[in-house]
């Protein structure tokens, strides 16, 4: 048996007076936490939520978040966990396919969770969080309800329901680039040991760290490698419901942070952050002790601008939802190398193929596969998709890598994002590595865009470093002088920023453009 929620309950026991969260002023210990996530699970039962029940959550990164996760597991519930920037449409379809029997979301979202609540017709449950706990319902409206009625009347004290290691702890739906989204199934044993791993064997962490979580928490990197990690060893986490540079030095440099995760734009833009010797530099550097970088490839002229200007190392790494996430690290007791995403996760596989499922040999391309005890159970009432996904025994993630001689993979492109230019395949991020090497680049993004020639051309979306100039000629020469001829980009377009998910992920799909003319 096994249930996530042990974390707490282990925690609670060997850190009970510790600090578990920091939300600006508020902070509250171990204790006082375990004590409201128990008062949630008995609420959830008040409200009929029973084992294996979903419940999904549309909370940023508050207090509300950690305690109704670990409150829904210890229900022995699953939490299906939505982006905060979801409009109704979008929240009808996660509470419909889900087959939610509750809905807990932050006032500051109500109207759309409310309109895609209402419209879905299938859970009877929608409970509203405020910063004032004795506010009324913003609606009066059967099934709604606050989470300062649900907690009145709850108790303090809940026994954990002892689910079995395999039973779904998180439901986490992926981006839907393709589709729609579809619920990646992990279980209690997917989501515990990711996070344990992770915590102790990789960042080592320790009851005295402060981890900074910034990355959304409704996301699988925030999820597991900040706030799952943390709580495994009893440590302190210290929300920010929005990523800021500013802000974000503020709360390192006011609660000591020692461990920071955030994917490649947070980094960029904490390096590029105009005002940042505002704040005390050589605190933060002297309390943090070590940076994660995931959810996409680390340019690596920024990670080299980061490390120099912070004086801290930034571990790479590599997975996806449906991975828990995890799947490859660069770990501390073996050479760290910059660029690559580290190798297979202990008791994993990984290797790159082929499309005849064949290993590709050392140095060449192929779609990274991956098996092990991190890998989800399926996607949620997907078959055909499951079918697709484990083709031949091994999750098939569509990325595409090259491993070296010693086992360490470096990411090249999503299968998706690949450009084929007559007939050549050209790779995004090595372009863009290359466009981050001009001293006047900030930040750039590469697509393929129609061509009535070659079918797709090469186009570049630049940000440029303030104060610096650059024209389209100077980069397309810059490209062509490092780059085969297929490959160079044959327009450039500046843009003041480039936009962004929740998660800091580049949004490709919103840089494509119309067919740009050929140039030769």
């Amino acid at each position: 048996m096994l249930n996530l929620a042990t974390l707490v309950d282990s925690s609670v026991k060997t850190n009970p007076d510790g600090l578990a969260v920091i939300f600006n002023d508020s902070k509250m210990t171990y204790t006082q936490f375990n004590a409201m996530a128990n008062k949630f699970a008995n609420a959830l039962r008040a409200l009929g939520v029973e084992r294996g029940d979903k419940v999904c959550v549309m909370l940023p990164n508050v207090p509300f978040f950690p305690i109704a996760y670990y409150g829904i597991l210890k229900a022995g519930g699953v939490v299906v966990p939505m982006n905060v920037l979801f409009k109704s449409r979008e929240v009808e379809y996660y509470l419909a396919d889900s087959e939610a029997k509750a809905f807990v979301v932050f006032d500051g979202f109500f109207d759309e969770a409310f309109k895609g609540w209402q419209a879905a017709k299938t859970c009877p449950n929608l409970v509203v969080c405020s910063a004032d706990m004795a506010a009324p319902p913003l609606v009066q409206a059967d099934g709604v309800t606050t989470f300062g009625r649900v907690m009145a009347a709850a108790a303090p004290v809940f026994d954990t329901v002892q689910t079995m290691a395999d039973d779904t702890a998180v439901i986490l739906y992926t981006s839907g680039t393709t589709g729609k989204p579809k619920g990646a199934e992990l279980s209690h044993f997917n989501m515990f040991f990711n996070a344990l791993y992770t915590a102790r064997f990789l960042i080592y962490g320790t009851k005295d760290d402060v981890s900074l979580a910034a990355l959304p928490l409704f996301h699988s990197f925030g999820q597991s490698c900040v706030m799952n990690a943390i709580f495994s060893v009893a440590g302190t986490m210290t929300l920010l419901p929005r990523f800021d540079p500013g802000a974000a030095l503020g709360i390192m440099q006011r609660d000591n942070v020692t461990v920071f995760a955030g994917v490649p734009t947070m980094y960029w833009a904490l390096l590029n952050y105009p005002e940042a010797d505002k704040y005390d530099l050589k605190k933060i550097t002297g309390a943090l002790r070590i940076c994660v970088s995931g959810g996409s490839a680390l340019p690596l002229e920024v990670l080299r601008g980061f490390e120099a200007r912070f004086d801290v190392p930034i571990l790479e790494g590599y997975g996806l939802s449906e991975t828990s996430p995890v799947a490859s690290f660069n770990v501390l007791e073996r050479p760290r190398k910059p660029g690559s995403i580290g190798i297979a996760l202990w008791g994993t596989e990984m290797k790159c193929v082929n499309e005849k499922m064949e290993e590709a040999p050392v140095g060449e391309l192929g779609e990274i596969i991956v098996r092990g005890h991190n890998v989800m159970k399926g996607y949620y009432k997907k078959p055909e998709a499951n079918e697709e996904a484990f083709r031949g025994g091994w999750f098939h993630t569509g990325d595409i890598a090259r491993m070296d001689e010693d086992g360490y993979f470096y990411i090249v492109d999503r299968v998706k994002d690949m450009i084929i230019r007559g007939g050549f395949n050209v790779y995004p991020r090595e372009i863009e590595e290359v466009l981050m090497e001009h001293p006047s680049v900030s930040l750039a993004a590469v697509v393929g865009v129609p061509d009535a020639v070659m079918g797709e051309e090469v186009k570049a979306f630049v940000v440029l470093k303030e104060g610096k100039t650059a024209t389209e000629a100077d980069l397309i020469n810059w490209s062509k002088e490092r780059l085969a001829a297929y490959k160079y980009p044959r327009s450039v377009e500046f843009r003041p920023t480039l936009p962004m998910t929740a998660t800091g992920k580049i949004l490709k799909r919103e840089l494509y453009g119309e067919p740009i003319p050929q140039q030769r």
